[in-house]
C-alpha cells in the first residue's frame, strides 16, 4: 500500500495548521509583556520575513532533492559524504533535537487546550487546594487540568492509529474551522477596535533588572518568542515522503507561511486594539478575553468553541509530525530499530507511543503551574533547539548552490538566487541564537537538549554502517 496520499490542501492545512496553532491563541499575552505595540508589530514583520527565506530554502530542498524525504535530519546527513561518522553524527543530531523540541513543544498547544476549556468549565481554574505533596500544594484547577491534557494526548495518539491520511482530513477540517472562526473574530474586533489601546505605539519597557529596553532591545526580545508561532513551516517537508508529489511540499510551504502571517499580523493588532496592555498582559486566554470585553459571554463562549475545534486540529498535526521524525530517522539507522514498527494503517505505532510518553512528562508541569506559565516554560524549552534543522537545512542548500549539485549549467542566475536566500535563512537563524542567548536559561535549555543526546549516541554508532530498511521489512 502506497503512502504517498498527501495532496497539496492536506499539507496546506498541516503547515496553516502547525503554525498557527497555540501561538495565535497565547502569543499576544507573551509578547505585550517584553515590547510595546509598535515593537510588537515590527517582530512580527522582521521574524515573517526571516522565515520566509527558511521556507523558500524548504520548498527549494523539496524540488533540488526529491530523494531527501522524512524531515531536516535528512539535510544533516548529506552535508557529509556518506557513510561517515561525521554524516551519521549530523544526522542524528539534528533528528534528536527536532524530535525532542517537538514532543515538548506539543504541550503548549495541549495546555492551551485546557486553557480555553475553562471557559466553559470554570473549575479548571480553580485555586482550592485539593491535596499536598510535601511542600506542593496541588490546587483543584491545576490537577483537572493536567487530567484533560493528558486525555487528549491519548485521544489523539488513538485517533492517529487509525491511520495517517484520515487524521490529515481531519486536520484540514479543523484547520478550515479555524480560519472562519479568525474571520469571525477580525470583522467583531473592527467594529471594537480602540487607538487608544495602542498608544503609545512605541515606549520604553523596564527589564528585570531594572533597566530601560528600547525598540530594538524589544524587537530582540520578541524574537524568539515569534519564531516560536512560525515553528510548523517545516511542517509539508516532515511529511513529503507520503506527499503525492514533491512541488506540493513547496506550494504549500510558501502558501502556508504568507498565510500564517496575514493572520498573525491581523489578529495581534486587533487584540491589542480591544484590550487594554495591562489586561493582555493578565489574559490566560486573550482572544476569548478580547470578544468578551466587546460583545459580552456569548461572543466569548463561540471563540473559545472555534478556539479548542482549531487546536484538536493542531494538536493532530503535531503529534504526527512529531513520530514521523524518529520513524524516518529509524529507516535511515539514526535511530533505534525500535521505532521502524507500523501497524496495519501505515501509523508509526512505536514513535507514536514513545513520542507521546515523553509528552506525558512535560504534561507534569500543569500540576504545579498555572496555564500561561507552563505555556511560558515549554515554549522557553523548544524554540532554541527548533533553530539547529532550520540553520543546518539552509547550509546546506549553501553547499549544493556553490558545488553546483541539483543545478544545470543553464541554472546561474538561479544558483545565485538560491544561495542569497540560503545566506539570508543562515543569518537570521544565527541572529535568533544569539538574541535568544541573552536569556541564558533559554540558551542553557535549548542547547542542553541537544547535549542529552550525546549521551545515547555511543549506542547508535553501529548504525553508521546500517543500509536503509525497506518500508516491506516491517517490524
Amino acid at each position: 500500500m502506497s503512502n504517498r496520499n498527501l495532496g497539496f490542501w492536506v499539507l496546506t492545512a498541516l503547515v496553516v495548521g502547525n503554525m498557527v496553532g497555540s501561538g495565535i491563541f497565547m502569543l499576544p499575552r507573551s509578547l505585550a509583556e517584553v515590547a510595546s505595540p509598535g515593537g510588537v508589530l515590527l517582530a512580527w514583520l522582521f521574524t515573517g520575513a526571516g522565515v520566509l527565506m527558511t521556507a523558500l530554502v524548504f520548498g527549494n530542498l523539496a524540488v533540488r532533492k526529491p530523494n531527501l524525504t522524512g524531515g531536516p535530519q535528512m539535510y544533516a546527513k548529506a552535508l557529509f559524504k556518506d557513510g561517515t561518522e561525521a554524516s551519521t553524527l549530523s544526522g542524528y543530531i539534528v533528528a534528536w533535537g527536532y524530535w525532542v523540541a517537538n514532543f515538548a513543544g506539543n504541550v503548549a498547544i495541549i495546555t492551551t487546550f485546557a486553557s480555553y476549556l475553562s471557559t466553559f468549565f470554570p473549575i479548571l481554574s480553580s485555586e482550592a487546594t485539593l491535596f499536598t505533596v510535601g511542600s506542593l500544594d496541588v490546587s483543584v484547577g491545576h490537577f483537572l487540568t493536567f487530567l484533560v491534557c493528558s486525555v487528549l494526548l491519548w485521544g489523539m495518539h488513538s485517533l492517529i492509529l487509525r491511520g495517517i491520511e484520515g487524521a490529515g482530513k481531519i486536520n484540514l477540517v479543523a484547520t478550515a474551522t479555524k480560519v472562519l472562526g479568525f474571520a469571525f473574530f477580525i470583522i467583531v474586533a473592527l467594529f471594537a477596535f480602540q487607538k487608544s489601546n495602542m498608544v503609545p505605539l512605541i515606549v520604553d519597557r523596564t527589564s528585570d533588572a531594572g533597566g530601560s529596553i528600547g525598540l530594538l532591545g524589544q524587537i530582540s526580545h520578541a524574537a524568539v518568542t515569534t519564531l516560536w508561532a512560525f515553528v510548523g513551516v517545516e511542517s509539508a517537508v516532515v511529511l513529503s515522503s507520503r506527499a503525492r508529489k514533491q512541488t506540493d511540499v513547496k506550494k504549500a510551504t510558501i502558501v502556508g507561511l504568507l498565510t500564517a502571517v496575514v493572520i498573525y499580523m491581523g489578529i495581534s493588532v486587533l487584540v491589542m486594539g480591544t484590550l487594554s496592555q495591562d489586561a493582555l498582559v493578565k489574559a490566560d486566554k486573550p482572544l476569548v478575553d478580547s470578544l468578551s470585553a466587546v460583545i459580552g459571554n456569548s461572543g466569548s463562549y463561540l471563540m473559545a468553541g472555534l478556539g479548542l475545534i482549531s487546536l484538536l486540529g493542531s494538536t493532530i498535526g503535531w503529534i504526527l509530525m512529531s513520530s514521523e521524525v524518529p520513524y524516518q530517522a529509524a529507516k535511515i539507522g539514526l535511530f533505534p530499530k525500535l521505532f521502524l514498527k507500523e501497524n496495519g494503517k501505515g501509523a508509526p505505532v512505536r514513535s507514536l507511543t514513545i513520542t507521546n510518553l515523553m509528552s506525558q512528562l512535560f504534561i507534569f508541569s500543569t500540576i504545579s503551574q498555572s496555564v500561561s506559565k507552563a505555556f511560558d516554560f515549554v515554549i522557553l524549552v523548544a524554540t532554541l533547539a527548533y533553530l539547529v534543522p532550520y540553520v543546518v537545512a539552509s547550509i546546506y542548500q549553501l553547499k549544493l548552490v556553490c558545488t553546483g549539485e541539483a543545478y544545470t549549467n543553464i541554472e546561474g542566475k538561479q544558483r545565485v538566487v538560491d544561495g542569497i536566500v540560503a545566506l539570508l535563512s543562515t543569518l537570521y537563524s544565527l541572529w535568533v541564537v544569539k538574541a535568544g542567548s541573552g536569556d541564558m536559561k533559554t540558551f542553557l535549555l535549548g542547547v542542553g537538549m541537544l547535549v542529552i543526546g550525546l549521551v545515547f549516541y555511543p549506542f547508535l554508532r553501529h548504525a553508521r554502517n546500517r543500509k536503509p530498511v525497506e518500508m516491506s521489512n516491517r517490524i
